[in-house]
């Protein structure tokens, strides 16, 4: 929502806590509170142990909106600071760097209460079991809330009194949620029917459809790729059905909803993290990298399959907006931007979406130049203010601003088509959007003079992986080598900077120096299961984009580290973190794709493209087992797994290899790629042999040996099952081949 409300306890003392060591800038953030938070650890564990104290556990990240307010209001209030320092071992943790405690407690929170979100608060006994936990909490009580203090002096009263008690039901809490979390087979079980749960899943998916706006929710309305991905996937099986044709209208039309509305951000690219409303106008302003990789690879996508220009430019934006503003000068990228940010200078308030929004006397100001060949006197204004829905008196609705932050401001949203814009005034298209786009870089240059959104200088494994894929199939698609080059940039940074070379180990996370040079973790964080398995999808594709096979042997390295620290040889299916720590009461396996897919659903597709580029039927059998482990909730609510549902079908139907026989710098060869990638076959794995016999591929696919270049040219075969199909050697032949 795009709320806030600030409390005015920033003024007085500065305290400083041992938050103060820590690198994460969410952390940093609290670290002068005047609450004497601890970092995740033994050192906090063990003081609870020792003086009997309740643990106060509060889990957020840096550009969480209601994590500030809660900051504001609660954490810089001396007297509940008091309260809680007196009362409470007080844990402040970043939910980006340590997912796997975030997960514990956040299955705790949606068990026992309406529902989950940031910040989480949580009050554990000494020994880490959870008893009672919420989100937000306002700091005195309401009409409708009990507010902070209340529910922190209630909750010491009890430990005071009732302790006994308060043990017993986090006992029995604890072996609740043991039970809900298991995920695993029951028996012999084998992976469900691809028919049955791809048709489940679309029908699931037409339900929830919004017809106007796009999207699969009234709101608020995230923008969610994987269901995207999983209509892409199920139109290429079903393109000449109905089904079909509905399942690419309904990706196609989402997606230009989504770019023509406010969640877009218009004047400095990029998309924020979600919709508060319908129309996808008034967003939630933060900025997540997390978003911007998958999305390009999608925009990418669907020009891939319409051949409109539309979805390339928005591809394009999406990454202007991640190399100018979320790139490190190493390679890497940074986690997010704020939503909130002060309005001038001189304010002593930040407010959600100042950095982005505009009143119509602003752009009037700084458009005034009048049109030439417009009959009636029109402005530069008038036309933008036309075009992007700009209202005298603001173009939000009171409803979706209940603080009155962007009262009498202007969220842009493409109103019109360029077509009905131009008609509206005289103009030629060319004409108009030349006007346009001078209008957005005026308007871009006064923005960048506004005070600035917190920046998040986190660099997470798992969030650049997905970022690296969105670089390298967006090059691919797009031919665009720059876009390539950035990807390797970005993996050799993950090499360096994330990758430990005596264990064969990722980390989780490192983060820019004050003097820009890349630092790790006071304690290094190994990295999870997500890590794992969004680098190696993303080695998989920057293999396919560049052809350097260092990337596939750095991805099936990683592959078998993956096997030895998640797999659970038991119930199959991968867990979220390692065994081994003694603070995580549950080892858990995601079982839903939300705004990031889960690690399972994914990996499923990795073990399958591993399988197909080493011959290690091993994974496929892996596949098989972890589709077979969440098949209960693939049969009966798929679209809660729409990526593990359209890896279900590739795995019944069999990945096909794509096996160009050339040399890489040649021109031949470099056409027949082309029609690789303007194809869209979801269900394929591309592979340049390139006569090396001593090389990755050769080494562990001995039939590639027998391929060979028809009369010296390079040659493309499909293949298998290790049996191929006749070669051919035009650029024609091959994209024919290629249609299903």
């Amino acid at each position: 929502m795009a709320t806030g409300g600030r409390g005015s306890h920033s003024n007085g003392p500065r305290y400083t806590n041992r938050l103060i060591k820590e690198k994460s800038p969410y952390l940093l953030q609290h670290a002068h509170n005047p609450v004497d938070w601890y970092p995740w650890g033994q050192e906090a564990f063990e003081k609870a142990k020792k003086e009997n104290k309740l643990i106060f556990l509060s889990v957020g990240y840096s550009t969480c909106h209601w994590c500030h307010v809660m900051e504001e209001e609660s954490f810089k209030n001396k007297e509940i600071g008091k309260i809680l320092n007196e009362n409470f071992v007080c844990i402040k943790v970043d939910r980006e760097e340590r997912p796997d405690v975030d997960k514990v407690y956040m299955t705790f929170v949606q068990a026992t209460s309406s529902g989950g979100g940031w910040p989480m608060s949580v009050w554990l006994t000494p020994d880490l079991k959870p008893f009672v936990g919420g989100t937000y909490f306002p700091p005195e009580d309401g009409l409708y809330r009990v507010g902070f203090r209340t529910v922190l002096l209630r909750i010491a009263d009890q430990w005071t009194r009732h302790k006994e008690t308060l043990m017993e039901n986090s006992e029995k809490i604890l072996s609740a949620l043991l039970a809900r979390a298991e995920v695993g087979v029951r028996g012999e079980e084998l992976p469900p029917s691809a028919k049955e749960v791809t048709g489940r899943c679309f029908q699931q998916l037409v339900e929830s459809y919004d017809e106007e706006y796009g999207g699969f929710s009234e709101c608020p309305k995230f923008p969610m790729s994987v269901n995207l991905n999983f209509l892409f996937s199920y139109w290429s099986l079903h393109r000449t059905s109905p089904e079909g044709a509905r399942a690419l209208q309904m990706a196609l039309h989402t997606l230009k909803m989504m770019a023509y509305g406010g969640i877009h951000d218009h004047i400095a690219q990029g998309f924020h993290r979600y919709s508060t409303d319908q129309r996808w106008h008034v967003p939630h302003f933060e900025k997540m990298l997390y978003d911007q990789g998958q999305l390009a690879a999608v925009y990418a996508r669907a020009f891939q399959i319409s051949g409109d220009e539309f979805f390339a430019d928005v591809t394009a934006d999406i990454l202007l907006y991640v190399s100018r503003d979320l790139s490190d000068r190493s390679g890497g990228f940074y986690s997010a931007e704020d939503a909130d940010s002060s309005p001038t200078a001189q304010s002593k308030e930040k407010r959600e979406g100042a950095f982005c929004v505009w009143t119509a006397e602003e752009i009037r100001r700084l458009l005034p130049d009048p049109i030439e060949g417009v009959v009636e006197k029109k402005t530069l204004a008038d036309v933008f203010m036309h075009h992007y829905g700009v209202k005298e008196d603001g173009n939000v609705s009171p409803m979706k601003d209940p603080y009155n932050e962007l009262k009498g401001q202007n969220v842009l949203i493409v109103q019109y088509s360029l077509e009905l814009t131009a008609a509206r005034f005289g103009l030629g298209l060319k004409q108009l959007k030349t006007l346009l786009a001078k209008s957005r870089e005026r308007l871009y240059e006064v923005r960048e003079q506004r005070p600035r959104p917190h920046l998040d200088t986190k660099m997470l494994a798992a969030w650049n992986g997905l970022m690296i894929s969105g670089f390298a199939q967006s090059g691919a698609i797009l031919g665009k080598e720059e876009y390539v080059n950035q990807a390797v940039r970005a993996a050799n940074f993950l090499r360096s900077h994330l990758f430990d070379t005596s264990s064969g180990r990722l980390l989780r996370s490192c983060y820019r120096g004050r003097d820009n040079s890349v630092e790790q973790s006071t304690v290094p964080i190994q990295g999870f299961l997500e890590d794992y398995v969004f680098v190696i999808q993303a080695l998989f594709d920057l293999y396919e984009a560049s052809l350097n096979p260092s990337w596939l042997e750095w991805a099936v390295q990683l592959q078998h580290k993956q096997d030895e620290l998640f797999w659970d040889a038991k119930g199959f299916a991968y867990y979220s973190s390692q065994a081994g720590d003694s603070s995580l009461l549950l080892r858990l396996k995601d079982d839903q794709d939300g705004v990031e897919p889960s690690a399972n659903s994914v990996t499923v597709t990795n073990l399958l493209r591993a399988a197909c580029y080493t011959g290690h039927k091993e994974w496929v059998k892996k596949a098989g087992q972890i589709l077979a482990a969440f098949s209960e909730r693939l049969l009966k609510i798929p679209v809660v797994l729409p990526e593990m549902a359209r890896a279900n079908t590739a795995f019944h139907h069999t990945l096909k290899q794509i096996v160009i026989c050339g040399d890489p710098g040649g021109e031949d060869t470099k056409e027949l790629l082309n029609c690789v990638h303007s194809v869209f076959t979801p269900n394929q794995v591309l592979m340049l042999a390139d006569g090396d016999r001593a090389g990755f591929l050769y080494r562990h696919l001995p039939f590639l040996s027998s391929l060979e270049r028809k009369d010296g040219k390079a040659t493309a075969y499909l293949c298998e099952n290790f049996a191929c199909s006749l070669p051919v050697t035009s650029a024609q032949e091959l994209c024919k081949l290629l249609q299903p």
